[in-house]
């Protein structure tokens, strides 16, 4: 699973002109869903993803969650974050999950952000989405999160020297 994830001010996602989800202060995740990402555990990357602290805190620092700012989560399915690049010139998405494994994945997902208590909202899958936003600071993270036999090959959501 690869997840996109910007700190933003507000950020909205609109199908055909109608918009189908918006948030305030939070993240907008852009998520694309491997094959093999059934076997993650989805509660651990929900959890991980509410408990980064990239919020500044009193002092100025990075050090408050969009759990404890009260923030908001915009998530929207983006199979093109697998796209393909190193050959060619049109991308090859050979290495993102088909519509059937990934749209109950990407529910899944959702399900455990909304479970550790932040409000989600989402964009409507496999659709033509226009997203806006506005990104705070900005902040910018990529989260490739690797299945248990692939841990070897992507950068797994582990804590880092930091994190506490």
């Amino acid at each position: 699973m690869r997840i996109v994830l910007q700190r933003v001010a507000h950020a909205s996602v609109r199908v055909d002109g109608e918009v189908v989800g918006a948030v305030g202060e939070g993240f907008l995740l852009l998520v694309g869903i491997a094959p093999a990402d059934e076997l993650l555990d989805l509660a651990s990357v929900a959890r991980k993803v509410v408990e980064l602290r990239v919020f500044e805190d009193e002092a100025g620092k990075m050090n408050r969650s969009v759990r404890d700012v009260g923030g908001e989560i915009l998530a929207v399915s983006q199979f093109t974050l697998y796209g393909d690049v190193r050959r060619g010139r049109r991308p090859s998405f050979t290495e993102a999950a088909r519509p059937e494994t990934a749209e109950p994945l990407f529910d899944a997902l959702v399900a455990s952000l909304r479970a550790e208590g932040v409000r989600v909202e989402t964009g409507r899958f496999g659709a033509k989405m226009a997203v806006d936003l506005v990104n705070d600071g900005p902040v910018t993270l990529v989260l490739d999160v690797a299945p248990p036999e692939e841990a070897g090959k992507a950068r797994e959501l582990a804590p880092s020297a930091g994190d506490e």
